[in-house]
């Protein structure tokens, strides 16, 4: 039987279930289900929604780019973005070994998050941005903000496709049927 968990991944914590380093936060200290998976990652100084599950099939469909899932990440930045600084993260940026996929961004409001275990100590005014990509290289929303003059201060991922983090607490986690999967990715 497959299982689906929605998790609110908090700040500092591993998208693993095991630490080859040692003494750093895991999922195991999270999520009590054996054999389930994280479909994609997020980086450990990153937050926000993971799918985890162990339907081999899904995995493979949200995280190979040739399905274009989306996923939508808010940024709080160090800067204020230019319209060319959005038109460049939306045509799509030049880094040392690939160019990433056209995106979509645009400015947000305060989206008022639950602080950060670890608060943002930024150096300037910052703004938050909404970032929709379909591709996930390691670390690529800031790696893309940099590269047009933008520090991401936090990185939260709201949405997978159509999977929502909602009001799920940090730190917290619920069970979906496959019904629900099924209807949401269509």
């Amino acid at each position: 039987m497959f299982r689906y968990i929605l998790f609110h991944k908090p700040y500092g914590v591993l998208s693993q279930f095991t630490d080859r380093q040692g003494g750093r936060p895991t999922l195991k200290e999270y999520i009590p289900v054996p054999g389930v998976y994280a479909a994609g990652r997020l980086d450990f100084d990153s937050e926000g929604l993971l799918l985890l599950t162990n339907d081999g099939s899904l995995i493979r469909r949200l995280t190979d780019p040739r399905y274009h899932v989306e996923k939508t990440y808010w940024v709080q930045v160090e800067g204020t973005p230019t319209e060319a600084a959005l038109t460049q993260l939306e045509r799509g940026l030049q880094f040392k070994d690939y160019v990433t996929r056209p995106a979509r961004a645009r400015v947000i409001p305060d989206p008022n998050l639950p602080p950060r275990s670890k608060p943002v100590t930024p150096h300037g005014p910052t703004c938050w941005l909404e970032i929709k990509i379909r591709e996930g290289k390691k670390r690529q929303v800031r790696h893309m903000t940099a590269a047009v003059g933008l520090f991401a201060l936090r990185v939260v991922r709201v949405a997978i496709g159509r999977l929502r983090l909602g009001d799920l607490s940090v730190g917290c986690y619920r069970e979906l049927s496959a019904q629900k999967i099924k209807a949401l990715l269509r």
